[in-house]
């Protein structure tokens, strides 16, 4: 028998409008979506992040049957599952004549690299066609970069609202501003009455995937009750409607928010459904843009949320592509340091970070200040070696892939690419967790405190990173203000300092 093409959707591309569907011949065409165990064990993922990718995939499956194509997927558990992409397109090359295979271009590196030795191994050619679900690609990108000193997002975020007339007028921006961030750091300080998070309940196919995650990947971080998450684009389309109807309105304001106990907030939590392909970008960013238009959200929480898609979410996997493989090696502090045991049993007085990890461990998810400013923070000040907290923020959250995990932390949160990405390591002590939070209300440490064995450890371990790193910070004109109250301390302040901090890192539990 003959095959015209050989159609691969790989785990993150559930989308039906996908490149590699596009032309997709009903009645010569064959799609091959196989659930491969690597895909979840190359890093042990986090048991919601699985559930939701089998399940969704599944449920693609069941989706394209119905529509008429022709669908070769191989479930995790088949006894004939070779468990490698390689395999399987053998085994249909032996069953099959087939003209030529198609894959839209990955999103993760480590994928590019099999892609292009199975085209090396098989004798069918293998054609790799652009990914219609970012707004930019990677030579797009490329010729944005040209040869600029510093790739900074706001100017890319610039061009791509100009390019894609996301809230212009004419050539100057809606309301006047290109940012409304200053609008976005309110706290959380009055009682807020915070909407639910897009909610569903699992299915047959769900609970089957479920049951399946418990018994075969037992030993993988994280919890599999209250699965919730949408697994098909029709659920994924009305957690979209939820969020512009009922959360759009406050996220701006309270975005940079934490509260005990409320791991959701005001946040869009689409990226589980973006980076798998349930959504696409444009759809989102125009729902918001017309929430606007329609006086039913604020300017500043419209332009927000837009710049997280539009710009940050294009901007980290345009930095990704430009810099792969070296980008992964990065380590612009020479950290090296373990990660403290409690990234994984939340066992540290530490409430900030105690909280965040449960709320992780619970629902795959924690949002961008709980990621950079608690978690990523700590990281940072306490010298973790970049290629362990790297593997913790791929395995632990479900939107999670090594496209936008690896320049968010490198760059963004660890500046271990000496500031390709940031303008400046993203370092603080603890008043700015108080003041974006209530963690510290119910804290062993008192976050006033500075020095001693009941103060913050932000607070010392603060000025500790800036003193270890001087020699390559001291010329940044971001921090050089710093530098300058510290050598304004005594003697016995910057001694208590060092003393301090080398006793708190001594005392962590690494994880081995």
């Amino acid at each position: 028998m003959k095959i015209k093409s050989l159609r691969i959707i790989l785990m993150d591309q559930l989308s039906h409008t996908i490149s590699s569907l596009k032309g997709c011949d009903k009645e010569h065409d064959l799609i091959l979506i196989p659930e491969l165990l690597t895909d979840f064990t190359y890093v042990k993922h986090h048991k919601k992040k699985i559930i939701l990718l089998l399940s969704a995939m599944r449920h693609f499956v069941f989706e394209l049957k119905d529509k008429g194509y022709k669908v070769r997927h191989i479930k995790l558990t088949d006894k004939n599952n070779t468990q490698t992409l390689l395999g399987e397109i053998e085994k249909i090359e032996k069953e099959y004549h087939i003209d030529n295979i198609i894959v839209s271009f990955p999103g993760e590196y480590r994928v590019l690299a099999c892609l292009k030795k199975i085209k090396k191994s098989i004798s069918t050619p293998l054609k790799l066609i652009k990914d219609n679900r970012f707004l930019i690609d990677a030579e797009g990108f490329q010729e944005w970069a040209g040869k600029k000193k510093q790739l900074r997002m706001e100017f890319f975020y610039r061009h791509m609202r100009q390019k894609h007339e996301i809230l212009m007028r004419g050539d100057k921006p809606v309301g006047g501003k290109w940012n409304y961030d200053f609008e976005n750091r309110q706290s959380p300080k009055e009682q807020l009455e915070i909407p639910d998070t897009y909610q569903s309940k699992p299915n047959e196919i769900t609970q089957e995937v479920i049951h399946l995650v418990e018994k075969k990947f037992a030993d993988h971080f994280g919890d599999t009750e209250n699965f919730h998450f949408a697994i098909n684009r029709q659920q994924a389309l009305t957690a979209l409607e939820q969020f512009i109807k009922y959360r759009l309105s406050d996220f701006g304001k309270y975005q940079d928010a934490m509260i005990e106990d409320e791991p959701w907030m005001y946040h869009s939590h689409l990226s589980f459904y973006l980076n798998c392909g349930l959504l696409m970008p444009l759809e989102c960013i125009h729902a918001a843009e017309e929430a606007y238009y329609k006086d039913l959200a604020p300017l500043n929480s419209v332009e927000g949320f837009i710049r997280q898609i539009l710009g940050w979410r294009e901007y980290v996997r345009g930095i990704y592509w430009l810099k792969m493989p070296q980008y992964e090696e990065e380590n612009f502090f020479n950290a090296k340091n373990k990660l403290p045991e409690f990234y994984w049993n939340a066992d540290t007085k530490m409430n900030c970070i105690k909280q965040c990890v449960i709320q992780t461990k619970e629902t795959a998810y924690a949002h961008h200040i709980q990621r950079l400013m608690v978690l990523g923070n700590f990281a940072l000040l306490t010298a973790i070696d970049p290629k362990y907290v790297n593997e913790w923020y791929l395995i632990v959250y479900a939107d999670a892939y090594q496209w936008v995990e690896l320049p968010n932390v490198s760059g963004m949160i660890l500046f271990a690419d000496g500031g390709d990405l940031a303008s400046k390591p993203y370092a603080a002590g603890g008043s700015y967790i108080n003041k974006m939070s209530d963690y510290c209300k119910k804290c062993h440490y008192k976050v006033t405190k500075k020095n001693g064995e009941d103060a913050c450890p932000f607070n010392y371990l603060y000025w500790d990173f800036l003193v270890r790193n001087r020699d390559k910070l001291n010329s940044n004109p971001r921090i050089s203000m710093m530098y300058r109250i510290y050598d304004k301390m005594s003697n016995e302040k910057q001694q208590a300092i060092l003393n301090d901090s080398n006793k708190f890192i001594k005392s962590l539990p690494s994880y081995l």
